[in-house]
């Protein structure tokens, strides 16, 4: 089986650079499934979970928007936040996910909504992320 190359980059640091099986990613519109010779794309990133497969593993990176360009041979990923399953701290990310909750509870403006919405969005996938590596090391 052939494989893609993919470059996930933050402003701060490289994430993850390697060859795949298959990526999916987290589109504007949905989950893209991208596998070697995908037509060229360019597409905007919502904040979710990028799945990088390589055999039989299966590994998760969180992502909180960006970009993403893929080519027949290439895909990378610009994103304005991420960070690789493993090094998500389930504390903070619990402590996260209950202040965003706190939030949404005291919203007065449509701007502290769409603020809170977002960073309960990012909580929850981030603490998703971080029990799902946990229940695997488990296993």
């Amino acid at each position: 089986m052939s494989t893609i190359k993919i470059d996930i980059v933050t402003p701060e640091k490289a994430i993850y650079s390697g060859e795949v099986d298959m990526a999916v990613i987290p589109g504007e519109m949905g989950e893209l499934g991208i596998l070697p010779k995908h037509c060229p794309l360019l597409t905007t990133l919502q904040t979710g979970e990028i799945r990088l497969n390589k055999g039989d593993e299966v590994e998760s990176i969180f992502i909180s928007g960006g970009f993403c360009e893929v080519l027949p041979d290439q895909i990378t990923v610009l994103a304005d936040v991420a960070e690789r399953a493993d090094e998500i701290d389930t504390e903070r990310a619990q402590e996260a996910l209950d202040r965003a909750e706190e939030l949404m509870k005291h919203k007065d403006d449509k701007a502290d909504i769409s603020t809170a919405e977002a960073s309960l969005r990012k909580s929850h996938v981030r603490l998703k992320l971080a029990q799902k590596r946990k229940k695997k090391q488990r296993q």
